[in-house]
């Protein structure tokens, strides 16, 4: 999520914390790479030219202070705006006393609602309120009984009325939802294939008839431009309360987080992260932000971990950091644990700075991951414990025995010795419990 923007602005801030001074012709540079790289993401061009006009007015505004580098203080102005940009704070879902609260989600098909709708289900679910689904999409084939397999996955209970009228499902899930005390109504309505007179017609009597206090519309992040294009016109047609950003974890761009505000005026709530039931997080402006620029999102690492760890793991994990010597055991608990917190490619996208470049120089994912453990568990007690007596013959050996190439393993010994680097750096520093950090791999920059 966000790679490429990432890399774009990483580079750009490389160059900005070397500068003596802000001058206009290093403001008017680094303004010309930033709108290129925001472009070069799917950035919507009129979010990309007021973001530019107000950091570039922002900047030749700005008084140096003593205490800050004049590039960092140009970083700084940089990330406030796209803060701004992306809503500034979090809006949560309605909470009021009312019940059921009645939440209403629309959208173009395909761009994940019935899934989301569980998602948002299972996410009130574990903060302890209770939840009804209803299958109000009576036209794509099996979507009433995709529904009612995920409700049943989730442990959410689904209202259904099999292919009837989908106002008349909506307003009966009401009356059902107030006999059992239900405190959030969540109504799966219909997509299309494209935005048309009908389907909106319908979805306006559905907001007429049930009055709902959320419409939230799920747009498709990975289709950049297209997304935003028909946000705008939702955004115009019907009364929208926020946004929900689906298959994010697809998109290295970007693009559609940073615009779809902007142009329909109502907040992102929530963005999914993986095709997983528990895939969907909060928006946070802030995080995501952190997250864009390169600097890490250390609380959803530390959610990530608090979730995935029971507290005797937590526990051995913070001793990796304690111990003189980190051998191909330490190394092999760290695969082990990495694959219990998700998909590689999303721990270390929230790792700040220095940690994130040195897995992306090893270049580790997932499949990667499987046969390191297979190498490493092809080695004796002995070579595990003291990697250097791994030469030539004993090296052929242990690609034989795990069925790999002896270069791979070659490759897997030059990353142990760099983990094992991090590491040292880390055991002469005082450590924070895994609890606070949430992340084994996580170092001071």
């Amino acid at each position: 999520m966000f790679d490429k923007l990432t890399e774009k602005f990483e580079a750009v801030f490389r160059s900005l914390r070397g500068l003596g001074k802000i001058t206009d012709e290093n403001i008017n540079c680094t303004i010309r790479e930033v709108r290129v790289n925001l472009l070069e993401a799917d950035v919507s061009y009129s979010v990309v030219k007021k973001f530019i006009e107000n950091v570039k007015q922002k900047a030749e505004g700005t008084k140096v202070l003593r205490s800050i580098k004049p590039g960092e203080q140009f970083i700084k102005i940089i990330y406030d705006e796209l803060v701004e940009l992306l809503g500034r704070t979090v809006v949560p879902i309605i909470s009021e006393k009312a019940k059921p609260k009645i939440i209403l989600l629309i959208g173009l098909q395909g761009s994940g609602k019935t899934t989301t709708s569980v998602k948002l289900a299972l996410h009130l679910k574990k903060k302890g309120f209770s939840c009804l689904l209803v299958a109000a999409d009576v036209y794509r084939p099996a979507a009433i009984e995709q529904l009612e397999t995920l409700g049943k996955q989730s442990g959410v209970p689904v209202f259904s009325k099999g292919k009837s009228d989908p106002v008349i499902i909506c307003k009966e899930s009401v009356g059902e939802a107030v006999a059992k005390n239900i405190d959030y109504l969540i109504l799966d309505t219909a997509g299309r294939l494209h935005v048309d007179g009908e389907m909106m017609e319908e979805i306006q009597l559905i907001q007429d008839t049930v009055h709902p206090h959320e419409t939230l519309f799920v747009v498709d992040g990975m289709t950049g431009q297209d997304a935003v294009n028909s946000a705008k016109i939702f955004s115009e047609t019907l009364s929208l309360t926020g946004t929900i950003l689906t298959k994010m974890e697809g998109d290295s761009r970007g693009g559609a987080a940073v615009s779809v505000t902007d142009i329909t005026g109502v907040p992102i709530k929530f963005i999914g992260v993986s095709e997983k039931l528990d895939g969907l997080e909060v928006f946070d402006p802030k995080r995501i932000t952190d997250r864009i620029l390169g600097m890490g999102d250390v609380v959803a690492l530390v959610e990530k971990a608090q979730k995935s760890f029971s507290e005797d793991e937590k526990n051995g994990i913070q001793n990796l950091f304690l111990k003189k010597n980190f051998d191909m055991n330490d190394f092999l608990t760290q695969f082990q644990q990495l694959k219990k917190m998700g998909p590689l490619n999303q721990i270390v996208g929230m790792l700040p700075g220095m940690n994130r470049k040195v897995l992306k120089k090893m270049n580790l994912n997932d499949k990667k991951m499987i046969w390191a453990e297979a190498i490493i568990q092809s080695m004796t007690l002995q070579e595990r414990e003291y990697p250097r007596i791994i030469n030539g013959s004993r090296r052929k050996r242990i690609a034989y025995g795990s069925g790999r190439t002896v270069l791979e393993v070659n490759q897997l010994l030059k990353d142990y010795f760099q983990i094992q680097k991090m590491m040292k750096q880390m055991s002469k520093k005082s450590f924070p419990s895994i609890g606070k950090l949430g992340s084994h791999f996580m170092t001071v920059n």
